[in-house]
């Protein structure tokens, strides 16, 4: 059955181009356009849509509050359409909040040459969102891990997410005392958006949130978040280790790629890491977590129920990756249980 899909945006010439874009895919029906939260409520209701693109700015109504609505009344997998500026990453993250998949760059109009990409990037985003797990977002009151005591920097938690993974990697570090061991993280999320993500962190944890920078040490209490377009690996130098960011290729699609951090940590850090595959589309970060396994360190996945896409940590288990597949909720609790006992090389 075609996947139905609502294209919601205040320019008549974004709704244009969205439509003739989905009117390509023969595994999609546009079922309507809507210049405003109004129309677009209407249309909901008629047609009950399986993906809707959503503008964040429009008249009247404005995207926020149109998901926000409707997330609460009917939840549906939505895209936002979002720009890529500081301004636009504030928003796009308090979309996520709200109950939105994933995002999409506004287009530009005037670049002819790269519609062809951006087409099929935004069909393949429809594609993931028609199967993403959406309800009405209960958020997780995490309570924070009482008792641990940090035993040095030689122990390291690694994160790895895609598709979701911004509201699940804030439920994990939330859970996180201030003293927890060092802990990096590779989220996929453009460059602009990975600031302002660490930010917006940095100001609900116990724990220290910061974009990582080249070259600083890795500390204890502190979390490192992948730049976005750089890749973050993991070296030892001396008794400390240090982040070294790579301006490389893609990796998978992807960069950051959690592969690339995983896999540094298993060259370097081994039965001292703990790595944790959340939610996402995809395969990035699976081979990385079974080099980590295979050098003596200990994994974790989400499960499948809490997860919006179960790719990643789905791959992570086929291959034997993951020592554990826990549910959201438990992942911080465990994983803060499981890096006390790291380094005495007991599988769990």
């Amino acid at each position: 059955m075609a996947t139905k899909v609502l294209v919601v945006d205040d320019s008549a010439l974004i709704r244009q181009l969205l439509a003739q874009i989905i009117a390509q895919a023969p595994d999609m029906t546009l079922v309507g356009t809507a210049p405003d939260a109004y129309v677009a409520r209407d249309l909901v209701n008629q047609y009950a849509p399986d993906v809707i693109t959503l503008d964040i700015e429009m008249p009247k109504v404005d995207g926020l509050t149109f998901l926000d609505r409707l997330m609460k009344a009917r939840p549906t997998p939505v895209l936002m359409i979002s720009t890529l500026t500081e301004n636009g990453a504030e928003a796009t993250l308090r979309a996520l909040e709200l109950g939105a998949v994933d995002y999409i760059a506004k287009p530009k109009l005037d670049v002819a040459q790269g519609i062809a990409e951006y087409s099929q990037i935004i069909l393949d985003k429809i594609r993931m969102a028609a199967t993403a797990r959406v309800s009405k977002r209960q958020a997780i009151q995490p309570k924070v891990v009482a008792g641990f005591v940090n035993s040095g920097t030689e122990k390291i938690l690694a994160i790895g997410a895609s598709t979701g993974g911004t509201e699940a990697i804030k439920d994990v570090l939330m859970a996180l005392p201030a003293n927890s061991p060092a802990i990096v993280i590779t989220q996929h999320m453009p460059p602009g958006f990975t600031a302002t993500y660490a930010k917006r962190l940095n100001g609900l944890c116990a724990v220290s949130v910061a974009e990582a920078k080249d070259g600083e040490r890795v500390l204890p209490g502190h979390a490192y978040l992948a730049p976005g377009n750089l890749h973050m690996c993991i070296e030892k130098y001396g008794a400390d280790y240090r982040i070294k960011l790579l301006d490389t290729e893609r990796v998978k699609g992807h960069k950051p790629s959690v592969d690339v951090m995983f896999q540094s940590l298993a060259d370097c850090a081994g039965k001292n890491t703990l790595a944790v595959l959340l939610t996402g589309m995809g395969k990035d970060g699976a081979q990385g977590m079974l080099a980590i396994k295979t050098a003596g360190g200990q994994t974790l996945a989400q499960d499948e129920q809490s997860c919006i896409v179960f790719g990643m940590p789905k791959e992570a288990i086929r291959l034997g990756a993951a020592d554990k597949v826990l549910p959201l909720a438990d992942i911080g609790k465990v994983a803060l249980e499981t890096i006390s006992r790291l380094g005495g090389g007991t599988r769990l």
